[in-house]
């Protein structure tokens, strides 16, 4: 069976994902664009930008394990768009006409639609459904590879609650948020199912990485 791989997944230092105040300007709230800043800055995330130059290092070594072996991704309505972004029609969400998945991307969200191909070879489908139901769909268009569970926030957690994550790659950053949306709540005893590895990077991020037992 395919796995459910996290990657590149971004809280601060007291565990929250994004901000608090989430908007069409703000996507990430009062966090800004902190939370990522490491991958800015890494050849992995300018050659997706279509730039030369970026970084090596660590941060590129972790940030590039996202794509290879990836035949859907599942994502929560926050991380598709902003509140209310059901209500417009025209919105198709936050990356413009060639978003960066190149594969069948699910969105769970209460307000179904129909599906949007965009260019690049992603189509947004839109799924009211239970994490495992959702899963077993992605990975029966995902064929042998694997289903990327892409967040926000309240999407992973509710994957981990359900037992459903194979493998996760979180970065925490050394900042403090405070307020916002924070992914260990409820998660208690998390570490008996996975065995985990720590690497510090000299951007001052730390790499942690989760396998399941």
């Amino acid at each position: 069976m395919s796995l459910a791989r996290v990657h590149n997944f971004s809280i601060s230092l007291d565990g929250f994902g994004t901000g608090e105040g989430q908007s069409r300007e703000t996507p990430f709230g009062h966090a800004g664009e902190r939370l990522h800043e490491w991958m800015f800055a890494t050849g992995f995330w300018h050659s997706m930008t279509g730039r030369t130059g970026g970084g090596g290092g660590i941060d590129d070594a972790f940030a590039r394990q996202h794509g290879p072996g990836i035949g859907a991704e599942i994502m929560g309505a926050g991380k598709f768009g902003p509140p209310g972004w059901h209500k417009d029609p025209e919105w198709k969400g936050w990356w413009g006409p060639n978003p960066p998945f190149h594969t069948p991307t699910f969105v769970l969200t209460h307000h179904p639609r129909p599906s949007i191909e965009m260019e690049g070879g992603t189509t947004f489908h839109f799924l009211d459904a239970s994490p495992a139901d959702a899963l077993a769909t992605a990975r029966e268009a995902a064929g042998d590879q694997d289903v990327r569970i892409g967040g926000g926030v309240t999407l992973l957690r509710d994957f981990l609650a359900a037992d459903l994550i194979d493998h996760m790659h979180i970065v925490v950053a050394p900042i403090l948020l405070g307020r916002g949306e924070r992914l260990w709540d409820g998660l208690e005893n998390l570490e008996q199912t996975y065995d985990i590895e720590s690497v510090s990077a000299p951007s001052g991020v730390t790499h942690l990485t989760f396998t399941r037992k």
